[in-house]
């Protein structure tokens, strides 16, 4: 089909490339910056093709473009002299992703960070009481700390009758804990674990061949190894930690609802008039992980911390603070303390936003500079980038013009292939592609 528009009249376009068949055709797309309409596209995004088919244009000034090394090389044989764009999104979202890459790659899916609010008698009780025997346990302590039986009462949600019941019973004679199943199959996974890499190790001292040792093992080579390194731990360093889903915004109103006596039916009809979806078994099963947790913190003498997820923190990359539900500001001051380089990451990507929209494009190399210091994968891959595009990139701090054109074009192509089903040769879709520019063209 041929084109719609006088090609020798188009000077400043910008291209993007558009699935045909998700993640195994592509083609690419051409919109005019002056008439914000789509005027060619090609069943291709292959470097030659798009550069025989930019030079068919041949009065291209200016080619505005994401990233893509297929469009710089495209742009640069077709029309040497042309002004190229890179666009300021494209880049700002590149950052952000190689900040939130390093993020999750380094910490947990639970951060850990000191205890922002100091906790409450309730807040003690609730934690201390998950079962018939912590409870005990809990009565002769605040009993021994000079509150009433009506004040342990209180803490405890129980009946004044029940706790000098309680107090009655000699300390030696207090029932043992029971482990939750859990945490019963947690432990003994664990020592099974912890002889198989002390197995492993004690081959190895006797001079077995790693393969060997696999072979005796029934593990691979590559487990073995893993054992025999010094750095390897049994326990996962993620072990207990929680992948934020639907509760994870009502974590903090659970436990002080719970620490308050309501069952765990009532909170669930409370927390579902706030926006919760999930289910009542989820808050319990909530609870008893905090519950373990807390009391694993008291065995080993390690002083109270709170929890805030990762997700939360890979947010802040795109979002205020103000907007991320799941932190406070509190935590999020003390998560910057405990973890300075949070701080500089931050600092980076508004940095860069800064430089990238302030029309002078000697800030981007000041930032530059700045991103050279810190020694993180991620971060330095980014910079590499930059520096091969940096005159692209520098054109798009000068000028206004960006991709959001081609963005939208690419949206309105989707539409109009779902409104064939998909079911449509390259020709047949740029024709109504095109014949949909021309009519709305024409009738604006």
């Amino acid at each position: 089909m041929p084109s719609i528009v006088d090609k020798s009249s188009v000077k400043k376009v910008c291209v993007d490339d558009f699935a045909l068949r998700k993640r195994f055709s592509y083609g690419t797309v051409m919109v005019d910056l002056e008439s914000h309409r789509i005027i060619d596209m090609i069943p291709s995004r292959e470097s030659i093709d798009v550069s025989r088919w930019l030079a068919t244009f041949p009065n291209i000034q200016t080619v505005s473009r994401d990233g893509a090394s297929t469009y710089s090389s495209a742009a640069t044989d077709s029309h040497p002299e042309a002004v190229q764009v890179s666009d300021r999104f494209h880049l700002i979202k590149g950052l952000s992703e190689a900040i939130n890459k390093y993020i999750i790659r380094e910490f947990p899916a639970r951060v850990e960070i000191p205890l922002t609010e100091l906790i409450s008698n309730e807040m003690a009780a609730l934690y201390n009481t998950a079962n018939r025997a912590l409870r005990i346990r809990f009565a002769h302590k605040k009993r021994k700390e000079g509150l009433t039986v009506s004040d342990i009462a209180l803490l405890l949600h129980s009946s004044p009758t029940t706790i000098r019941k309680y107090l009655a019973i000699p300390e030696d004679e207090i029932p043992k804990d029971r482990a939750v199943s859990r945490e019963r199959q947690h432990q003994l996974a664990w020592q099974q674990k912890q002889q198989e890499v002390d197995e492993a190790r004690r081959l190895a001292g006797d001079r077995y061949p790693i393969g060997q040792t696999a072979a005796m093992m029934h593990h691979t080579y590559k487990t073995i190894q893993n054992y025999l390194d010094s750095d390897y731990r049994v326990t996962d360093g993620h072990y207990n930690a929680r992948i934020p889903g639907k509760l994870a915004p009502y974590e903090k109103d659970v436990i002080e609802l719970r620490s308050q006596g309501l069952t765990y039916p009532q909170i669930h009809t409370l927390l579902c008039e706030k926006g919760y979806t999930g289910s009542v078994e989820s808050l319990r099963m909530f609870m008893q992980k905090e519950r373990s947790r807390m009391r694993e913190q008291d065995e080993q003498g390690k002083p109270q911390p709170e929890f805030i997820q990762r997700k939360s923190l890979c947010q802040l990359i795109y979002k205020k603070l103000e907007d991320v539900a799941t932190i406070t500001a509190g935590q999020y001051g003390q998560a910057l303390e405990t973890y300075p380089l949070l701080s500089t990451l931050y600092s980076l990507v508004k940095e860069f936003h800064t430089a990238i929209f302030s029309q002078k494009p000697e800030k981007l190399d000041a930032w530059i500079e700045s991103a050279k210091k810190h020694d993180i994968p991620e971060l330095q891959s980014f910079v590499v980038g930059i520096l091969k595009d940096l005159t692209a990139i520098k054109n798009g701090i000068i000028y206004s013009y960006n991709n959001g054109l081609a963005e939208g074009s690419v949206n309105k192509i989707k539409v109009i292939k779902r409104i064939m089903y998909g079911r449509n040769s390259f020709g047949l879709l740029k024709a109504k592609v095109l014949f949909h520019e021309l009519f709305h063209c024409e009738f604006n």
